[in-house]
C-alpha cells in the first residue's frame, strides 16, 4: 500500500505561482512513477505531468513552458511547480503514483483568480 499526501494549493492571481508537493510513505521501494492530474468542475480528470523512472516527464500540452515536475533525492515526494497560472489551471490536483497499482492523493485546490 501507498499513501499519498498532498499539500501547496491556494488561491493564487493570474501570472503568479504555486509548488504543490506530494509525500508518499508505505511501500514506496517499488514505485516507478508519480504523476500530477487535475479535475475543473464539471470536466473529467485530465493529466497534467508524469515522472518515470526519477527522470522521464511528460507533460500536457496546455502546461508545457508553465509548469515543472521533479521529485525530492529520496524519490519519495514529488513536486509540481507552477508558474504563469492561467484561470483555466483551476482545478481540483491530484497527486498520482504507481507500482502494482494505482494510488491516489486526497487533491488540493488551485483557483487562480484576480
Amino acid at each position: 500500500q501507498v499513501q499519498l499526501v498532498e499539500s501547496g494549493g491556494g488561491l493564487v492571481q493570474p501570472g503568479g505561482s504555486l509548488r504543490l508537493s506530494c509525500a508518499a510513505s508505505g511501500s514506496i521501494y517499488s514505485i516507478y512513477r508519480m504523476g500530477w492530474y487535475r479535475q475543473a468542475p464539471g470536466k473529467q480528470r485530465e493529466l497534467v505531468a508524469t515522472i518515470t523512472s526519477g527522470t522521464n516527464t511528460n507533460y500536457a500540452d496546455s502546461v508545457k513552458g508553465r509548469f515543472t515536475i521533479s521529485t525530492s533525492n529520496a524519490k519519495n515526494t514529488v513536486y509540481l511547480q507552477m508558474n504563469s497560472l492561467k484561470p483555466e489551471d483551476t482545478a481540483v490536483y491530484y497527486c498520482h503514483a504507481r507500482n502494482f497499482d494505482d494510488y491516489w492523493g486526497q487533491g488540493t485546490q488551485v483557483t487562480v483568480s484576480s
